[in-house]
């Protein structure tokens, strides 16, 4: 078989080869990438189009190695979804920068983030002062988060009829079904607070996906089960 033919042969299959491992991941490797996930992408196509070109490679071997890279996120996925501990291992925590208009030094340099870069991020969110902000968060897939103070939002409708109160971050005080004692407690609730909560939506911790505190300590329950009314 002359070695163009088998080039072609080769580069068709490792392109539906690609097309399904990129399927079978799913639709969040389209989106932001974590650092592990820019280099499996980096490292597969660089066995993809090394094995597509060097015919003298075999073609069971570049196989095994694409199928080792894919299935190693995928396992990752799959303990990340059960496991918060292992999650925040793998993924790592969201970073507050700025709190109540105030920047945390401390913060950006545990994350090796420059005032410039901090600056740069705000600007294109059309954020020119640091005053303006209540909150911002580096997320863990390294985009930030930012929320104005109340004064300088854009007006909305519950504007018109203010209650004096101030927007604060919704809490994550359930996730996967399970309390996270932590956030709780920080915040000055308790798991019995909660609970009681819980006992008035006639609901179970077992039950619910994620469940959030607003400012007004309202409670907000998303269910495993989606057919199931708030």
């Amino acid at each position: 078989m002359p070695s163009w033919i088998e080039v072609i042969i080769r580069s068709t299959l490792l392109i539906l080869g690609l097309f399904f491992i990129t399927k079978l991941l799913g639709k969040k490797q389209l989106s932001k990438l974590s650092f592990f996930e820019y280099i499996l992408g980096i490292t597969v196509g660089d066995i993809a189009g090394t094995l597509s070109m060097d015919i003298e490679l075999h073609v069971i071997n570049g196989v095994v190695s694409i199928l080792i890279w894919t299935l190693f996120p995928i396992i990752i996925s799959i303990f990340s979804l059960k496991s918060k501990k292992f999650r925040d291992i793998v993924e790592g925590k969201a970073t507050t920068f700025i709190q109540d208009g105030k920047i945390l030094e401390e913060n950006l340099r545990n994350e090796k983030y420059s005032t410039d870069e901090l600056l740069e991020q705000l600007r294109k969110r059309d954020v020119f002062n640091v005053s303006d902000v209540e909150f911002a968060i580096l997320e863990t897939n390294g985009e930030l988060s930012v929320l104005l103070k109340k004064e300088m939002q854009a007006v909305k409708w519950g504007d018109l009829f203010p209650d004096g109160s101030s927007d604060k971050v919704p809490l994550t005080v359930i996730m996967d079904g399970t309390y996270l004692n932590e956030t709780i407690y920080s915040a000055g609730y308790s798991i019995d607070w909660i609970r009681n909560k819980l006992k008035l939506k006639c609901a179970n911790v077992e039950d619910v996906f994620l469940g959030q505190v607003d400012s007004s300590g309202n409670l907000y329950l998303d269910y495993y089960d989606d057919d199931k009314q708030q």
